[in-house]
Parts: C-alpha cells; structure tokens; sequence
C-alpha cells in the first residue's frame, strides 16, 4: 500500500514541475545574470547596485510622492508592468581598472536569440560605447538592457517585464536608470 502514495507524489511533483516550468521561464523573460561584481566594488569610487524584484518595485511605487514629482502617476503607470529592475555600476579613479571579460559575459548575454539591438553608441573622442537591446517576444519588449562603458565606467541597466518604450523615459533618473537617449514620452 505505500507504493501508491508514492507513486501519487512523484506524479503530482511531476504535475507540479510541468505547470511550474512555463510560469518560471516566463518571469526570467528579459532577465539576464547579473553577477554581484564584489570584487568591482571594492575596485570602484562610486558603485550602484540596486535589485528590484516586483514586490520591491510594488513597495518602491508607494513611496513616488504625486507632491514632488509631476510625473508620479505616469512612473507608476510604468512600474505596473515591470518584474525587476537591476542595476549594477562602477567607476573609477583609473583607466581600465575592470576586466573586458566582464563586459564580454553581459554582452554575450544579449548577443543572444531574440534580442534586438536599439541604439548602439561609439564615441572614439571619450572611448564611450551605450548599447541599449530589447528581448522582443510575442511582438512585446519584455526585457531591456542598457550597456555603457568607458575607460573609468562599467554600468549595466536590465529592466524585465513588459515594457512601453514610449513610457519608458518616465524612468530616467529614478531607481538607477540612467538618461536614456530615448526621448520624452510622446516627444522627440
């Protein structure tokens, strides 16, 4: 008699695991590895590491005051489709002071299926590059990373969730999220 219990449990972890299986692949959508980078902190004169998953982004909203900013309602607008925004940057007091390897595994990342790039920087003079790709799936931007690095920086933005580009510069300058060259919402 104790075989079919057994035998109920290992098809009902089986069950599990079979419904599981899409609800997990679909809230990494957009996601990529974002390792903790110590070692760069510890390197770095200035470092952001921020890692919002939805219920922080939820407790984060709360807190967006309709006093003192004008665009309150349209960032948390914005915020409503969104699983996490992560955020890691460094700069530092000299050149080259982080590995090209740790720019390579972000960019292998998103050198990946499915995503596209938007808009793709270089700038000789600063030895600046901004890269900013979306993973499009089901013809929605469901993951956006941003990319910036130069001889004393390394910064990488990755907002996961469904995304509105025209939305999205509501997000400048709020939880990390740099001044994106995406122009203002309904604007240039």
């Amino acid at each position: 008699m104790r075989a079919l219990p057994r035998i109920f449990a290992v098809r009902l972890l089986a069950a599990l695991l079979l419904v599981a299986a899409p609800i997990a692949s679909q809230a990494q959508a957009g996601r990529i590895d974002l390792p903790s980078f110590d070692y760069l902190a510890k390197k770095a004169i200035d470092t952001v590491n921020i890692s919002l998953d939805p219920s922080l982004l939820q407790l984060a909203a709360q807190f967006i005051n309709n006093d003192h900013d004008p665009d309150a309602d349209a960032v948390k607008g914005v915020i409503g489709g969104l699983q996490g925004i992560y955020v890691r940057r460094f700069r530092f007091a000299t050149d080259h002071a982080y590995p090209q390897a740790d720019v390579d595994r972000v960019r292998k990342q998103i050198d990946a299926a499915g995503w596209t790039r938007l808009v793709s920087i270089h700038d000789s003079q600063q030895s600046q590059n901004v890269e900013i790709r979306a993973l499009r799936q089901n013809n929605r931007i469901e993951g956006l990373v941003i990319l910036v690095t130069n001889p004393r920086e390394f910064a990488i933005v990755n907002i996961v969730g469904s995304i509105d580009l025209a939305k999205l510069s509501q997000l400048q300058g709020k939880f990390g999220v740099p001044n994106l060259p995406l122009g203002k919402a309904g604007g240039s």
